[in-house]
């Protein structure tokens, strides 16, 4: 029988306890769970890949299942080549389900047996994005319950140099 693993991507720029939730939660449900940095060269990025990655791994080491992973490509690319066919998405309002819709449905025209599996957000996180965070923390103000304390500090570092 084949081992039931899922691929969960996003750019993690920065993680959030929005992400956290999910992974914990799809973890449950999986034997295992990759967590995949996507590098995107088209999205501009405040952190680094490697950052991102030491981010994720500090805020998901606590959970046995999962494996941090990196890939720049496409993500059924990066399926096909670790064989799995379980992509788990996040959904916080109708707007994300518009959009994810039309990228599961591009995703399974190019890899028809892509199963896609979306899990709504904790109603605690159904409003957190990224994007918001990177926003609020710009302007000095208080993210410390949307990311964990070593996001919230490596945020602060970037935006004091900036």
């Amino acid at each position: 029988m084949q081992k039931r693993i899922a691929v969960y991507p996003g750019s993690f720029d920065p993680i959030t306890y929005g992400h956290i939730n999910l992974v914990k939660r799809a973890a449950e449900r999986f034997e295992k769970l990759n967590v995949v940095i996507m590098n995107n060269s088209e999205k501009r990025c405040l952190f680094t890949l490697e950052e991102r990655v030491e981010m994720t791994k500090a805020n998901l080491s606590h959970i046995p299942n999962v494996e941090i992973d990196t890939f720049s490509g496409l993500l059924v690319q990066y399926c096909k080549l670790k064989d799995i066919s379980t992509v788990i998405r996040g959904l916080r309002a109708v707007t994300d389900f518009e959009y994810e819709l039309q990228m599961a449905n591009g995703n399974r025209s190019l890899m028809p047996q892509l199963e896609i599996f979306f899990l709504m957000s904790d109603v605690a996180h159904s409003f957190i994005s990224s994007s918001m965070v990177k926003e609020v923390a710009r302007y000095d103000g208080d993210v410390s319950t949307w990311v964990s304390p070593l996001v919230e500090k490596k945020l602060k570092e970037k935006f004091k140099k900036n």
